[in-house]
């Protein structure tokens, strides 16, 4: 099944399912919410009761982000991007030990999602950057909700597939993170998912014999290929983060976990961490990414929006007392 939410220009907003080449609105005035809080099982028995409805064609509807985020954790868990966009980051490529240990994540925006073919708004920056990712969407299952899920308990959570395009103004990012926390302005001005949600069930055929989804990600800007990669290369199988995501902590129905960005050529910052003279994102700019058994993302890059000046820390006298 493939799940969305779109508009139209003489309609409100609506959820439902794209059957063949045509929408058909969830029954009952449901949303995408509600169907993920009742689980992929519940879903089924939906799709059943409006199958064979007439919906509208395709063509005519606008496709918004497929899901409106409760949170969204975005992971790093390719060590080819790693070793690439430290060096494009930070000066230096590595990968350190404690990469191994745990998959890490941070925390981004849900305020700022974008849908298939809305253009980004960057800050001023010279460094823009997209990142190409398989995002998991969680739903309706036994145990979501409470802390320490299992990795089996965690996979029974997991109701779908999207792609995600981690925009990223990469010299702001820089900055900040020498301070020991972020990315956050770098990274928070936008953040696509889309074209739909596709469940669960349907990619079950590319998990490999360990887990892994083997699908096929690519990246392209303009009509040039920069990038591609198996999702399987992940040091983690995709239940896994959810499972740690959940230690002494909670995933609910409408969370939205990103892999973090494929390997070779997943995003600019690693090709530029290798030597590559790819230039940065510029206005106007298209960016297609393309999983296998889930579809495609386009996003434009929209001009520059400069923010209003604040001025550095002030100096002070650290006095103790008034």
């Amino acid at each position: 099944m493939r799940i969305a939410r779109w508009e139209t220009p003489v309609a409100e907003p609506s959820d439902g399912f794209i059957i063949d080449d045509r929408v058909v609105p969830f029954p009952d005035g449901l949303t995408v919410a509600d169907v993920l809080a009742q689980g992929l099982d519940a879903a089924h028995g939906i799709y059943d009761r409006v199958k064979d409805a007439a919906g509208t064609p395709l063509s005519d509807v606008r496709l918004l982000a497929p899901v409106q985020p409760a949170s969204i954790r975005d992971f790093v868990a390719f060590e080819e991007h790693v070793e690439g966009v430290s060096a494009s980051v930070d000066g230096k490529s590595e990968v350190v030990p404690e990469w191994y240990k745990a998959p890490t994540f941070y925390f981004t925006n849900p305020h700022t999602v974008l849908g298939p073919g809305e253009p980004v708004s960057p800050p001023v920056t010279q460094r823009l950057d997209f990142e190409l990712e398989i995002a998991v969407v969680v739903g309706a299952a036994a145990g979501v909700g409470e802390a320490n899920l299992t990795a089996a308990e965690a996979a029974s959570t997991l109701f779908g597939y999207t792609i995600m395009n981690d925009w990223s103004a990469r010299d702001l990012q820089s900055r900040e993170m020498k301070v020991r926390l972020g990315p956050a302005k770098g990274k928070d001005f936008g953040l696509s998912l889309g074209p739909w949600i596709v469940t669960a069930d349907e990619l079950e055929p590319y998990l490999d014999a360990d887990g892994f989804l083997a699908v096929r990600a690519e990246a392209w800007v303009g009509d040039r290929l920069v990038g591609e990669d198996l999702v399987s290369n992940m040091g983690w199988p995709l239940p896994e983060l959810i499972a740690y995501a959940s230690r002494n902590s909670r995933v609910v129905p409408g969370d939205v976990l990103g892999s973090g960005t494929v390997g070779n050529g997943g995003c600019l910052g690693e090709l530029w961490g290798r030597g590559s003279e790819l230039p940065a994102l510029q206005t106007g700019d298209v960016v297609r990414l393309v999983v296998e058994g889930i579809g495609e993302l386009v996003g434009a890059v929209g001009p520059q929006v400069a923010a209003p000046e604040l001025p550095p820390a002030r100096e002070r006298s650290r006095a103790r007392r008034r």
